[in-house]
């Protein structure tokens, strides 16, 4: 069976051919951070008529590499949520209209499920049951999985996820859009010791997040070190970014190394935007490892919404007998759980 995948939740347009017995064989994916740039963030309106435009000639890169037509798909899945309701609408729209058009069905995906099963287009996939981090711009999410389609949510955040916190603080240090890749890359020429910042809810049993606290912290002390002139130094800014990023992944491995000991599992997914963050990487693996237990991500190029995650997780639920009806249903909130 051969799939084409579709992701259009937000910023990034992403197409893909998944082969159920060949695996991945061509995706491509277009990026409008250029675009948004300028707002500072992501304008829905523009990002909806940027897939409009890039979606179809995107369908025919990925057909032209993989040396396939029209006619040799199989089957279109399509992220139906959660996400940027006029984007999400450009995707399945035109997802379900090329299977209606072919005669071939359709499939509604899932959003974190594409991201919470993008490890398995890697050669060494890991086998479930695992615990699986989804950590993103819009999620932060501890998840029991026993097998495909069967998740419970362990925890999440209560506010901000991380990806969200990054990028505000981002935001506070005047370093552009995207914010969460910058601040990684100033906190690397920071000193992390100059600054202590709290590791939120860590000090209580449970598996939740929140990081509007220390989004809030870090605010404050933006501001006890910016003179009269509202000017901060550039090394200053680097501590402050470096305290900030030890703060958020030290959260998230002491939640994770929890999640790991209470299921009694001995593997960790970790997917989504902010699973390409080096120390969080760092951090995840020398805490997991006092467990034995293993830590799997999906390569740094399916780490950011893409169209190849959509496509296999679309195909597993296509061999597991799911099909979309005609109409086309979008969700701009849809629990994992559901």
């Amino acid at each position: 069976m051969i799939v084409l995948g579709i992701e259009s939740s937000c910023d990034e347009t992403g197409v893909a051919l998944y082969c159920s017995e060949r695996g991945l064989l061509a995706d491509a994916l277009y990026s409008q951070v250029e675009l948004h740039e300028a707002y500072g963030g992501v304008v829905p309106e523009l990002a909806s008529r940027d897939h409009v435009r890039k979606l179809v000639p995107l369908i025919k890169t990925v057909l032209d590499d993989a040396q396939l037509s029209r006619t040799d798909i199989d089957a279109v899945a399509y992220t139906a949520g959660p996400g940027l309701l006029g984007a999400l609408m450009v995707g399945a729209s035109c997802g379900r209209a090329i299977a209606y058009g072919l005669d071939v069905p359709a499939v509604e995906v899932h959003h974190m499920e594409g991201h919470l099963l993008a490890p398995m287009l890697e050669l060494n996939p890991p086998e479930a049951p695992f615990v699986a981090l989804l950590v993103s711009g819009g999620h932060t999410q501890l998840v029991k999985v026993e097998a495909i389609g069967d998740y419970e949510i362990l925890g999440e955040s209560v506010d901000d996820a991380a990806g969200e916190a990054f990028d505000k603080v981002a935001k506070m240090l005047e370093l552009g859009y995207p914010g969460g890749p910058r601040v990684a890359a100033l906190a690397d020429t920071g000193d992390v010791g100059r600054f202590t910042f709290p590791r939120p809810m860590t000090d209580r049993p449970g598996l939740d997040f929140s990081f509007s606290g220390l989004k809030t912290f870090c605010r404050n002390t933006i501001l006890d070190h910016t003179d009269d002139d509202g000017h901060i130094d550039q090394a200053t800014k680097a501590d402050i970014a470096a305290a900030f990023q030890e703060a958020v992944v030290d959260t998230v491995a002491i939640k994770c190394r929890r999640a790991v000991k209470q299921t009694g599992y001995k593997r960790l997914i970790v997917a989504g935007g902010v699973s390409a963050n080096r120390r969080l990487r760092e951090k995840l693996q020398a805490a997991l490892v006092k467990e034995r237990a293993e830590v799997f991500y999906p390569g740094l190029k399916y780490c950011t919404d893409n169209g190849a995650m959509i496509a296999y997780a679309g195909c597993q639920r296509l061999l597991a007998g799911e099909r979309a009806p005609l109409s086309v249903r979008t969700k701009a909130r849809w629990p994992l759980s559901d």
